[in-house]
């Protein structure tokens, strides 16, 4: 698994410095730990390879790695989506999706402009997304327009991009209870060599 640590910047850096020194305070009565060097690698594959866990209304449960699920690229047009049902992470088709062709799922919120999503990817997942919507940028006019408004933006358009977000979601919702499931993965875990 990726884990970017020549890449971090001095913040992410002392992000992961933090969490592993919290994981000391609390755990290092109970637990033996790697090297630090290890837990540095570690944290950053986490922050690079894991899922936000969600519940039915998107709102955040946690954390997870799926390294089978994290082999999916990224698309800002994703054919798949990744649902969730306990430990278990399933891959759901939101598109037609043929044999042989590309499983791909967004890493990051679709409803921001291109160029928004193409900074959160760099700065998130060293790199730079090429796929269609990011070469068209065809629904940037509608977010773009919203974010330029200084009077805020009229009622028509308000109800234009409830009724897009809600277009997503409801997709994502639909994907989430019908039988296209492409693929499940558990979460990982990794017991303890045995001494």
């Amino acid at each position: 698994m990726e884990a970017n640590l020549d890449r971090l910047d001095n913040e992410k850096r002392e992000m992961n410095e933090a969490d592993i020194a919290g994981l000391h305070h609390f755990y290092s009565k109970h637990l033996d730990f790697p090297d630090h060097q290890a837990l540095l690698t570690l944290f950053a594959q986490v922050n690079c390879n894991g899922f936000t866990v969600e519940d039915e209304e998107l709102s955040h449960l946690g954390s997870a790695v799926f390294p089978d699920v994290a082999l999916m690229n990224h698309s800002c047009c994703p054919n798949a989506i990744v649902t969730y049902r306990g430990t278990l992470a399933e891959v759901r088709a939101v598109q037609d999706v043929g044999q042989g062709d590309e499983i791909y799922t967004s890493y990051i919120d679709l409803l921001y402009p291109t160029e928004d999503r193409i900074e959160r990817l760099r700065d998130s997942y060293y790199f730079s997304c090429d796929c269609r919507e990011c070469k068209t940028k065809s629904k940037d006019k509608a977010k773009m327009k919203l974010r330029k408004l200084s009077d805020g933006p009229r009622p028509e358009e308000i109800r234009e991009m409830v009724r897009y977000a809600r277009i997503i979601i409801d997709d994502f919702r639909r994907a989430k209870h019908e039988k296209n499931i492409l693929f499940t993965a558990t979460v990982f875990c990794k017991k303890p060599e045995e001494t």
